[in-house]
């Protein structure tokens, strides 16, 4: 069969479903802890107990590492369905198609508690809802990013369509920022007394703009058209040994596994941040995200030059440095004489510029490993290289947002902050370790 190049206006819309992904993932990064950890000035209800468990671990650390755990047992054996199925329509695209609905349903279950105080029953529903909405969605963007190297032939196709994924990522960061702003709106537009109820609203519609954006995508790929769709003949058990063997590829995996550590802690903590540290009303937080997203939009085409110039690995080290100091920069947050609004727009925007290359590179990093190895071994593991990948990135959130909460013990309100502040200290040293172990990183040669 004559494979055809995917156009350029379909490699963009790769991007949407991307897109609808990150609105999800992020909903949940932000609002989550949130949520059901509030500052005392949120006007928000506690709903699950704020005890501490064994002198450091709390409810919220528990839950959410039990729901990753689950998740990242689960993706392998989704990779592998992905990588041997032998679907007439390819391998890829129908799993995506009926994942999108479950996604929806359990994104906005999370959100919605049984009672709408503290009660144990909470407890038990987010632990369900979280393992639901974290497997329906891994069903989804493992078969989408194993897309990828099908899709992009070269190493200059790999970057443009990184680029389009990653720009569908930060925008999709930057619309559920939004979600604190909608939550105001429906108070003010419609007389909604209760916070909360107006927050629910807010997390059901943008949760249905996502799975419209995720269906984009899954209407307009012609997988069987536009990529080489050959099921992978390899058993599940030698498949991941074979990718764990790959020494690039480990260390690919620790430096991402720091790196997400450490950008979790900076997304579940931007409302402490906002509004404990500094302290701000929430509705800054969208307006610091749409920042964060208009500034890192300047770099995107700069990244794309230097990587054909200097290589992806360079950038990707300088980048880890840089994000390194942001997070210092967050210790910091309020104890400056710069007016608070210059402070937090200052750091949102400095911490852009490595984000931009830290979105676009490691998917086309990644894609060149998986090339190398599929021209080496004559099989196709695109799916389990990916699902070994968000393995450990779902390891990292998980260990991030526990880690995060955990922290919190030792202070999360105005005036008792040294919680919030500590864990500025541990992205320091997450992402300082990560540009540290990328430099034995050997960059594989791209196909042209």
């Amino acid at each position: 069969m004559n494979i055809q190049k995917l156009p350029f206006g379909k490699q963009i819309l790769y991007g949407f479903g991307m897109m609808g992904w990150s609105i999800m993932i992020n909903l949940i990064s932000v609002i989550l802890v949130y949520l059901y950890l509030p500052p005392e000035s949120s006007g928000l209800p506690k709903l699950i107990t704020q005890v501490v468990i064994f002198g450091f671990f709390n409810v919220i650390a528990i839950v959410t590492a039990s729901g990753r755990l689950v998740d990242a047992i689960v993706d392998p054996f989704i990779a592998q369905f992905s990588d041997r199925s032998k679907n007439p329509k390819g391998r890829r695209i129908p799993m995506m198609k009926w994942a999108i609905v479950p996604s929806i349903i359990f994104c906005c279950l999370i959100f919605y508690p049984l009672k709408p105080e503290e009660s144990n029953l909470n407890i038990v529903w987010l632990a369900f809802a979280l393992i639901g909405f974290y497997v329906s969605s891994t069903t989804y963007i493992i078969p989408y990013n194993a897309l990828l190297p099908e899709l992009a032939p070269t190493a200059e196709d790999k970057v443009r369509m990184s680029t389009f994924q990653s720009l569908g990522y930060v925008m999709g960061i930057g619309i559920s920022s939004n979600v604190f702003n909608l939550t105001n709106l429906l108070q003010t537009s419609f007389q909604i007394t209760q916070r909360i109820s107006a927050l629910q609203i807010s997390v059901v519609v943008m949760t249905l703009l996502a799975g419209v954006l995720m269906l984009i995508t899954v209407l307009v790929i012609n997988e069987k058209k536009h990529s080489v769709s050959v099921p992978s003949a390899v058993p599940l058990k030698s498949a991941l040994l074979q990718t764990l063997r790959n020494k690039n590829f480990l260390l690919f995996i620790v430096a991402d596994f720091s790196y997400f550590i450490a950008v979790t802690i900076i997304t579940s903590g931007l409302m402490y941040f906002v509004t404990v540290l500094l302290p701000l009303q929430e509705s800054v937080g969208n307006k610091l995200m749409i920042t964060m997203v208009l500034v890192s939009f300047i770099f995107y085409p700069i990244v794309n030059y230097l990587a054909k110039r200097i290589g992806k690995k360079r950038i990707v080290i300088v980048s880890l440095g840089l994000l390194s100091l942001v997070f210092l920069g967050v210790f910091f947050l309020g104890r400056t004489d710069f007016r608070p609004l210059i402070q937090i727009y200052s750091l949102i925007a400095f911490a852009a510029i490595p984000l931009a290359s830290l979105n676009i590179l490691p998917n086309a990093i990644l894609a060149e490993i998986i090339a190398k190895d599929s021209l080496e071994t004559k099989e196709n593991k695109e799916a389990i290289y990916f699902a070994v990948r968000y393995f450990f990135v779902k390891i990292a959130q998980t260990f991030g947002i526990a880690l995060f909460a955990m922290l919190l013990i030792y202070g999360k309100d105005v005036g008792n902050d040294l919680g919030i502040r500590l864990n500025g200290v541990l992205g320091f040293v997450l992402c300082f370790l990560a540009s540290l172990i990328f430099t034995r990183f050997k960059e594989p040669k791209p196909s042209t």
